[in-house]
C-alpha cells in the first residue's frame, strides 16, 4: 500500500489553559477524502493549522505528502492548497486579478498565470464575473473564488476548513460538486465540517473529534453500525406521554433516547429490528398510544449524539478564539 498522503500521531496543542488537541491521530490515503467532523471549538481548525504548517504542535508528529510538517515546512507547502473558514481573497481586486496575482506569487510566468486564472474561473462558473471586483461578489461566489485560489498551484493535497459555512443550499451543492470533481481527478482532501450531511456526502472516511480528541473513525456505515445502525422513532398521541414513551424505549433498547420536545419525537438507537415489535407490545401494555412508531437506518446525527452526548452543532469547550491564536 502507498504511503498515506496525511498522517498525524498524538498531536497535542494548548492555548494557555485550554487544550485544543489532546492526542489526535489521523490518516488519509492518497486520492480520498477524510471528513473531520465536530462542533465549533472541537479542535478541527487547530489540527488543520498544524498540518498546513501554520502552527507547531506541542507534542506528536505529522506528515503531509511524506514530509514532516515541522522539519520540512517548505516541502509541505509546495504540495498543498488551503481554503480556510474565511475567504482570503482581496476584495479590491477582480476575480481574475486575484488568481493572476497568486499565480505570479507561486512563480508562474505571466502567460501561464493568466491562462491558469482563466481556466479556474471557467471551471468555477465565475467567467462572467472575472473582471468585477470581489466586493461585488455574493457569498457563494467568494467561496468558489477562494477554492479556485487554493488550486492555482495544482496542489496534490487540499485542506478545506468548513468551506460551506454560511452558504445557501444552492451554493453548498455547487461547492460539493466542485470538490467531488477534484477528488475524481486524484486530489486528496481533508475536510473539516460541523454539517453531518456534508461529511456523509463527501467523505470516504470520517473522524469524529470532540473536545480535542478523536472519539471515533471509520466509514459512514461503520460509524452508524457502532450505534446499532438503526433507530426507532415514536410520536406519542398525547403530549403528556412523551416522557413515559421515552422511558419505555430506553428500557427496551437498553440505550439513551433522544427527546425532541418541539416535535414531540422520541428517537433511540437499537441493535436489531426485533426491538420495534417489543417496543410496540410494551407501549400497548402501558396504555400508551403513538401516532407513529417506525424503524429506520441511523443518520450521522444519531451517531454523533450517541458518541458525544450532544448535537454536532453545539459548541465545544474550546473557544473559537483559541483556535485562531498564533503559535
Amino acid at each position: 500500500m502507498n504511503e498515506p498522503a496525511i498522517t498525524a500521531e498524538g498531536l497535542v496543542k494548548s492555548f494557555g489553559k485550554v487544550r485544543a488537541l489532546d492526542g489526535v491521530d489521523l490518516e488519509v490515503q492518497e486520492g480520498l477524502v477524510l471528513g473531520l467532523l465536530g462542533p465549533n471549538g472541537a479542535g478541527k481548525t487547530t489540527a488543520i493549522r498544524i498540518l498546513v504548517t501554520l502552527l507547531k504542535p506541542d507534542a506528536g508528529q505529522a506528515t503531509v505528502g511524506g514530509y514532516d510538517v515541522v522539519r520540512k515546512q517548505a516541502e509541505v507547502r509546495r504540495l498543498i492548497g488551503l481554503t480556510g473558514q474565511y475567504a482570503a481573497v482581496d476584495e479590491l481586486l477582480s476575480g481574475q486579478e486575484n488568481l493572476y496575482m497568486i499565480g505570479r506569487l507561486l512563480g508562474l510566468p505571466p502567460r501561464e498565470a493568466r491562462s491558469r486564472a482563466a481556466a479556474l474561473l471557467d471551471s468555477f462558473e465565475l467567467s462572467d464575473a472575472a473582471t468585477k471586483t470581489v466586493k461585488m461578489y455574493s457569498g457563494g461566489m467568494r467561496r468558489r473564488l477562494d477554492l479556485a485560489a487554493s488550486l492555482v498551484g495544482r496542489p496534490r493535497i487540499l485542506f478545506l476548513d468548513e468551506p460551506t459555512t454560511g452558504l445557501d443550499p444552492r451554493s453548498r451543492l455547487q461547492l460539493w460538486n466542485m470538490i467531488g470533481g477534484l477528488v475524481r481527478e486524484g486530489t486528496t482532501v481533508l475536510l473539516t465540517t460541523q454539517y453531518l450531511d456534508e461529511a456523509d456526502h463527501l467523505s470516504d472516511t470520517i473522524a469524529v473529534i470532540d473536545r480535542g480528541k478523536v472519539i471515533a473513525a471509520g466509514t459512514s456505515d461503520e460509524l452508524k453500525a457502532k450505534v446499532g445502525g438503526q433507530v426507532v422513532e415514536a410520536l406519542p398521541a398525547e403530549v403528556g406521554d412523551l416522557d413515559a414513551v421515552a422511558r419505555i424505549l430506553a428500557e427496551v433498547a437498553q440505550a439513551e433516547p433522544s427527546v425532541d420536545r418541539d416535535s414531540q419525537l422520541v428517537t433511540v438507537p437499537v441493535p436489531d429490528a426485533q426491538v420495534l415489535r417489543v417496543a410496540s407490545r410494551r407501549l400497548d401494555e402501558d396504555g400508551l398510544i403513538v401516532n407513529e412508531l417506525s424503524l429506520r437506518r441511523a443518520s450521522l446525527d444519531e451517531v454523533f449524539f450517541a458518541l458525544t452526548g450532544h448535537a454536532a452543532e453545539q459548541d465545544g469547550q474550546e473557544a473559537e478564539q483559541s483556535e485562531r491564536s498564533p503559535a
